[in-house]
């Protein structure tokens, strides 16, 4: 994690979560985050619908240059990507695991911009299945940003955060019981967890 607005949301998830796997959506203050809550965002988990946000904040809008709200989040990323993007939201709400998104935006004939992302799980009414709560944040925001939108972005690295549950035998970095990078559920066997850059060709 290396930007300031996905550390500060993954910090105060955190602190909601307390010994809990994910928070209650309610347990969210706008008012908490104010200084990242323009980068924000927040999902409806309904793959029907490739997702779509719920909420999203100027600074999210701002990238892509169009209102957020109401769109599939899927449809942010080019199609090879998509399937893999599917997977890890199901990770984050069948194993309430959280992930840092690592994409690039490289609009036609302009510069390359880096993006960190975060999918952080929420619960409501209890169950983790309803909405994820999430962050864009630019590496060096580009001329372009609010004049250009940044176009289908490309997946270029993956990690899982911290375990949705902290034994007091796991240290921080622990995996979750029963997920593994190398040997994720069944479910995502076509999902490649990487936490390196990997060369788009």
């Amino acid at each position: 994690m290396k930007l300031a607005v996905t550390m500060e949301l993954h910090a105060y998830w955190n602190r909601l979560r307390g010994a809990r796997s994910a928070p209650e959506r309610n347990d969210v203050d706008p008012g908490a985050i104010r200084g990242v809550l323009a980068d924000t965002f927040v999902l409806d988990f309904d793959e029907g619908r490739g997702f779509p946000f719920r909420i999203a904040g100027s600074r999210a809008n701002a990238i892509f240059l169009k209102e957020l709200r109401g769109l599939s989040f899927l449809e942010l990323w080019r199609d090879a990507d998509r399937k893999d993007l599917d997977s890890i939201l199901h990770c984050v709400a069948d194993e309430a695991q959280p992930f840092l998104i690592g994409a690039e935006a490289r609009p036609a004939g302009l510069g390359a911009v880096g993006i960190e992302a975060i999918l952080l799980p929420l619960r409501h009414h209890g169950q983790t299945h309803s909405r994820v709560l999430g962050a864009f944040a630019v590496h060096a925001a580009p001329s372009w940003i609010g004049l250009v939108g940044a176009g289908a972005i490309t997946l270029t690295s993956l990690r899982a955060l911290d375990p949705p549950s902290r034994p007091e035998s796991a240290g921080d970095g622990a995996a979750p019981a029963g997920f593994s990078l190398r040997n994720p559920p069944r479910r995502y066997k076509h999902l490649f967890v990487y936490s390196g850059e990997r060369r788009m060709t």
